[in-house]
């Protein structure tokens, strides 16, 4: 399958990531993606950038070094309404934003409750990806979750990090291939992202597409071929096409 994007990157300003933003885009060039996406994280994350980091993203060039660079942010789902930690005047500035669950910003709950916490997110119109939804630490009823995010017109992320030996994720491989059967069923569009926290990471989707092709999932509801498939999930990229 053609590969031309990642929207799931971090760069120093998420307080853990390695690199700088014209790092990151240099590398993504480099290795010959079309577009890359900026997501730090949100500030309820432990060492993570204040609010007005993500005021000023105006003033940073949508292409870098050839590429279309999109500006956004990784949301940390704090509650099990689906509350984020940016306020809504914030989130209508970014280009387009994750919404995660994470260890230090969320207690998990009940199945209920943590579907519940993503639900809350899916319906907010301002989020557009809910990012590794694989985390067997928060269990949830994925029927419920790919049903609701084929409704809203959510992307829903397959990780290539949380697929790696070494991430403290649980059952990411078993929970993916449960929830990527749900997404045929209910033809509900996937992204596949790097979580890169370091530039050599950008693009890095081995682990996630051997998982694709082992489930055999139809890559018309895979986003990362074409902008132009990308685009109704993300309004704002067409300003900068």
């Amino acid at each position: 399958m053609k590969d031309i994007m990642d929207l799931h990157t971090h760069t120093i300003a998420s307080g853990h990531a390695y690199n700088t933003l014209y790092e990151m885009a240099k590398s993504a060039s480099e290795k010959g993606l079309s577009l890359l996406g900026i997501s730090d994280h949100g500030p309820k994350m432990p060492g993570a950038t204040h609010d007005f980091y993500f005021i000023n993203f105006k003033v940073i060039p949508r292409k870098l070094f050839g590429i279309n660079v999109l500006m956004g942010a990784e949301l940390n789902i704090l509650d099990h309404t689906g509350r984020v930690d940016l306020r809504r005047g914030l989130l209508e500035k970014l280009d387009y934003s994750i919404a995660s669950l994470h260890e230090p910003c969320f207690k998990s709950g009940t199945v209920t409750e943590n579907t519940n916490a993503y639900l809350g997110a899916i319906k907010n119109p301002l989020i557009h990806i809910i990012g590794h939804p694989d985390d067997g630490r928060f269990p949830v009823d994925y029927d419920t979750l790919v049903a609701a995010a084929a409704r809203h017109g959510t992307l829903l992320e397959v990780n290539s990090s949380s697929l790696h030996p070494l991430n403290p994720r649980k059952n990411a491989r078993e929970n993916y291939r449960t929830m990527l059967e749900l997404c045929k069923r209910y033809k509900t569009s996937i992204i596949i992202d790097s979580d890169a926290h370091i530039e050599a990471d950008i693009g890095n989707h081995r682990q996630a597409l051997e998982l694709i092709k082992e489930v055999d999932f139809p890559e018309e509801l895979i986003v990362n071929s074409s902008l132009e498939r990308l685009l109704p999930y993300i309004p704002k990229l067409k300003a900068y096409l």
